[in-house]
């Protein structure tokens, strides 16, 4: 079912909802244009978990890591991604354990060599808001759509 989210706010808030849902672990695809709200939802999940400073894509670095006490997330943004390949180098494969919880921006850079998210969270432009999409690939992922709230939900004709 499509979420509406009328703001920044709402965005903001439904990342704090999947970070709940989560609970500090597994692989989030974020997937949308330019402007559609990932970091955005990224720093609600980020502030979930206590994070308070700022939360800006990860574009030139590919990965920002973050301790929150005894929660890992690994944000990244495979934007400027030239391979893959280059996903090793950097010592990906440690931080997409199940021990921490990574949030991918532009995962389709990655495509051949991340492995498949739990969820993929698709975003876009709607009007003054954004509607977002999940779609669960795994038993997590499943067990989290389901813990979402479905007062974030509204139906498309108020998009």
């Amino acid at each position: 079912m499509p979420i509406f989210l009328h703001d920044e706010a709402a965005q903001v808030e439904l990342g704090a909802q999947l970070a709940r849902a989560l609970g500090g672990s597994g692989q989030v695809h974020l997937i949308g244009d330019l402007g559609a709200g990932k970091t955005t939802l990224a720093r609600g999940v980020l502030r979930a978990f206590g994070h308070t400073g700022a939360v800006k894509s990860p574009t030139y670095t590919l990965v920002e890591p973050y301790e929150l006490g005894a929660v890992r997330v690994y944000h990244f943004d495979l934007y400027r991604l030239g391979d893959a390949e280059e996903l090793e180098f950097i010592g990906a494969r440690d931080m997409l354990g199940d021990d921490a919880l990574s949030l991918i921006e532009w995962p389709s850079r990655g495509d051949g060599w991340l492995p498949t998210p739990d969820l993929e969270l698709y975003l876009a432009l709607a009007g003054t808001g954004r509607r977002a999409m999940a779609v669960a690939h795994t038993p997590k992922g499943r067990e989290a759509l389901a813990g979402l709230p479905a007062d974030l939900s509204h139906k498309d004709d108020e998009c």
